[in-house]
């Protein structure tokens, strides 16, 4: 698939440098950019360190004492 982009200035030209520092066409950059942008959106955006967290082992869970809570006076949607 064929498509045109529009750069600033500073941005082609930065563009150019790291194509050639890196010994690979513009086009090739754009495309690994482009690539590893979609596969992040395609992911859940919390970090893994958010994601993996198991919560505070010290901490009692909230289910624990759920029977403790008290029942609403008033229906706020009655």
């Amino acid at each position: 698939m064929h498509f045109s982009i529009y750069l600033d200035d500073p941005t082609g030209q930065q563009l150019n440098a790291m194509a050639s520092q890196a010994g690979e066409s513009r086009n090739a950059l754009i495309r690994k950019a482009v690539s590893e942008w979609l596969a992040h959106q395609s992911q859940p955006q919390w970090p893994p360190i958010v994601m993996n967290f198991q919560g505070d082992p010290e901490m009692p869970r909230f289910e624990a004492r759920r029977d403790e809570l008290s029942a609403p006076v008033d229906d706020p949607l009655a």
